[in-house]
């Protein structure tokens, strides 16, 4: 995307995608990536957003995603002290709150998008995951479940988003491989700067849909039970040799496979 914005609209719906989620505007206006998705028939599905920058400057974050169309932002991730169990725990879900209740303003719907490290019991005995949305209420924050990150927790993705029907309008289909036992410094994969990998640490891997270990039949199902309107590709790094939109192809041509 930040190398050429408007091709890698053009090649994902050429695939067949019907919507995009956004991680970044990469200096584009509002209008201009409103404009760009209806040239391509894309509908813009929901964004990522930074805590950091949404409470820096949450009119202008809200403002130029309506302007966009986007009915949904997500909390995308936490630094390691704003997790569950953690010193800044609280005053992040303060935040999140506040930040909800601003994005109603604009007619958007505040989402928050899961990790595995929300997957640990506080002295509540509840998960953090579940924690959060006890919480604060449906009405304020959606859950967009990331399907991976619930199985790398040891968890069952398709009982969760069950569990929260209603309250994922939106959900990621990601696969993966782990033949190893979980790397501990797992977000340096995705190229997140608060962790360093270690030599070694090759037992994760993400790939595209249907060519990991996810049942992604028993999660549609499950993304269906629970009235989730949209499902979206994620694959955080390329694979297989492939490029990120040889990947992407990969994995829609896999769905498209499944429904014929």
């Amino acid at each position: 995307m930040e190398q050429d914005f408007e091709k890698t609209l053009k090649e994902v719906s050429e695939m067949g995608y019907e919507g995009v989620e956004f991680a970044g505007l990469f200096g584009k206006t509002g209008a201009e990536v409103r404009e760009l998705c209806r040239k391509y028939s894309l509908t813009p599905v929901s964004a990522h957003v930074p805590l950091s920058e949404m409470l820096a400057d949450p009119d202008k974050v809200f403002s130029t995603y309506q302007e966009i169309g986007c009915p949904c932002i997500a909390v995308p991730y936490l630094g390691e002290k704003d997790r569950p169990g953690k010193e800044n725990y609280d005053k992040t879900v303060e935040n999140i709150a506040f930040l909800a209740k601003k994005a109603a303003e604009y007619g958007i719907h505040l989402m928050y998008h899961n990790h595995d490290f929300e997957f640990v019991r506080l002295a509540n005995g509840k998960y953090g995951f579940d924690d959060l949305y006890d919480r604060i209420p449906a009405e304020l924050l959606y859950a967009e479940i990331d399907t991976c990150w619930v199985n790398v927790a040891g968890e069952d993705p398709s009982g969760y988003v069950r569990r929260y029907k209603g309250r994922v309008p939106i959900l990621h289909l990601k696969d993966f491989v782990m033949p190893g036992k979980k790397p501990a410094h797992l977000y340096s994969l995705i190229g997140l700067k608060d962790e360093k990998s270690t030599s070694g640490e090759e037992a994760f891997s993400f790939r595209p849909v249907g060519y990991g270990v996810q049942n992604i039949p028993a999660i549609l199902d499950a993304a269906t039970d629970a009235d989730c309107r949209w499902v979206v590709v994620e694959q955080d790094e390329a694979a297989l040799g492939k490029t990120s939109l040889e990947c992407a192809a990969l994995s829609v041509n896999y769905l498209k496979n499944l429904y014929k």
